[in-house]
């Protein structure tokens, strides 16, 4: 049939295509929810993450922080095994901690658990106990529950945090600092909220602060345990900040260390968007003034100006285009955020996590993204590929993961947030503030320019 005998009905069924989900999961567009705890526990000064559950895991684990992050990552392992699926793991745990104890002296243990041990309902809580009475002199240790089967890396993410200031947070003195939730950012991401917030003048503790330990220099000497991460006597004093500003938007407050520290403390949360884009890094200096008084530094505007020259300048080149997006659900908002400012229209917001917020988000902090974009939570990328072709897309902006679908396509992927595999510098992707949106600016119009140029039959050299 050719588009002159479609009628009406039919050509608009292929403008605006359904997207059914299935049953099943097919390529998840998520990865493993002790995953996400692991590099939380990471972002804690002298930590090792230890894995209760088998060796595959902390190794599949591994190779996925490894290549994104291009940095050694160690996380321990209990080991299970045939008899301790059946009989339990406490005895090889306990081993096990002690172990990496004696071996690398780390200043805080991070307990996650694996499905296997969820699904034989190990009492963390109470081995750990246990543990203390028989092994006295442990460094801090908090416990996290990370079954697979019932989340994603941000849940381990978001939980691991939880756990951590619920197990270890305290007030020993009030202070002027700040609280900076900023959830799973890459390491450039963190270094540049530091930044803000040192160019304010003010003083806050990051939790976790991965953008050394996970993107530090080359040593000297070998180092058991890299250098850098948020410091145990800031986490103690949490309870006794100015306020809490967290970075998320599907968070709910069983999730959030933000909404524990109020509940417990009293201390003010206010939760806003991933500042990516120029409205949401607008919102997060806002809220900085609307907590200290502190207006933005002159520095800032500044970077804002160029980035509004900048949209003008390239406005012509993108206005119009599509994308698909996809990834982690406050991700998928922030980026869609941006896309949209830029005269992008964002055709289908996918991922995989399922916290029955995201559309319900998504349309509030993007109030005019058209209602014909879809938005697909529990999403994978079978389904994404079965889709997009009806689409139409000129681009697709998410991890590598989706590198193969682009291909198939022959559409341009431009390579953000986690994980990056087939690329070097994922860690240093900056997506936040007036400066990470006009690196990404540049990127997009660069790359559809690209696109442009490579398919002309003149080759030009010229726009």
């Amino acid at each position: 049939m050719t588009e002159a005998t479609m009628d009406a009905g039919e050509a608009e069924e292929l403008e605006e295509p359904q997207l059914n989900h299935c049953a099943g999961t097919r390529n998840a567009c998520k990865l493993c929810t002790p995953l996400g705890a692991c590099l939380a526990f990471r972002g804690i000064e002298g930590s090792v993450p230890f894995l209760h559950g088998s060796q595959g895991c902390s190794t599949y684990i591994r190779r996925y922080l490894i290549s994104h992050f291009r940095e050694p990552m160690d996380i321990a392992s209990s080991n299970f095994h045939e008899e301790s699926a059946i009989f339990g793991g406490a005895s090889i745990f306990k081993a096990g901690v002690q172990n990496v104890v004696r071996q690398y002296q780390p200043t805080f243990v991070g307990v996650a658990t694996t499905c296997l041990a969820e699904t034989i309902g190990e009492d963390m809580p109470g081995i750990m106990r246990e543990l203390r009475t028989e092994a006295p002199g442990l460094p801090p240790m908090v416990q996290v529950s990370t079954a697979s089967y019932r989340g994603t890396h941000i849940d381990g993410f978001h939980a691991a945090v939880r756990s951590t200031v619920e197990q270890m947070a305290g007030r020993t003195g009030v202070s002027d600092r700040l609280n900076i939730l900023p959830g799973m950012l890459s390491a450039a991401d963190l270094r540049h909220v530091k930044e803000i917030i040192g160019d304010c003048g003010l003083s806050a503790t990051v939790l976790p602060d991965y953008s050394d330990s996970m993107d530090g220099g080359t040593w000297s000497e070998y180092e058991a345990i890299q250098s850098g991460g948020t410091k145990l006597s800031e986490i103690a004093n949490m309870g006794g900040a100015r306020a809490t500003i967290e970075f998320g938007s599907v968070l709910t407050a069983g999730q959030s260390g933000g909404s524990f520290l109020k509940e417990k403390f009293g201390i003010p949360l206010t939760r806003i968007a991933i500042p990516c884009g120029m409205r949401a890094t607008d919102a997060l200096f806002d809220t900085i003034e609307r907590l200290t008084g502190v207006a933005i530094p002159a520095k800032y505007s500044g970077e804002r100006a160029r980035l509004l020259d900048a949209y003008v300048d390239g406005h012509k080149y993108i206005f119009g285009k599509r994308a698909v997006v996809f990834g982690e659900e406050d991700f998928v908002i922030a980026i869609t955020g941006l896309l949209q400012e830029i005269g992008i229209e964002p055709v289908l917001c996918a991922s995989g996590g399922r916290s029955g917020h995201f559309e319900a988000e998504l349309r509030a902090h993007v109030p005019d993204l058209p209602a014909s974009s879809l938005v697909k939570e529990g999403f994978d990328f079978a389904e994404i590929a079965e889709g997009a072709p009806a689409l139409a897309p000129d681009l697709f902006v998410g991890s590598s993961k989706g590198y193969s679908i682009a291909r198939r396509m022959s559409v341009p992927l431009i390579r953000v947030g986690f994980p990056i595999h087939d690329r070097i510098g994922g860690q240093r992707v900056l997506h936040i503030g007036y400066r990470g949106a006009q690196q990404l600016f540049d990127q997009i119009v660069n790359t559809v320019m690209d696109q442009k140029q490579t398919n002309s039959e003149v080759g030009y050299a010229y726009l």
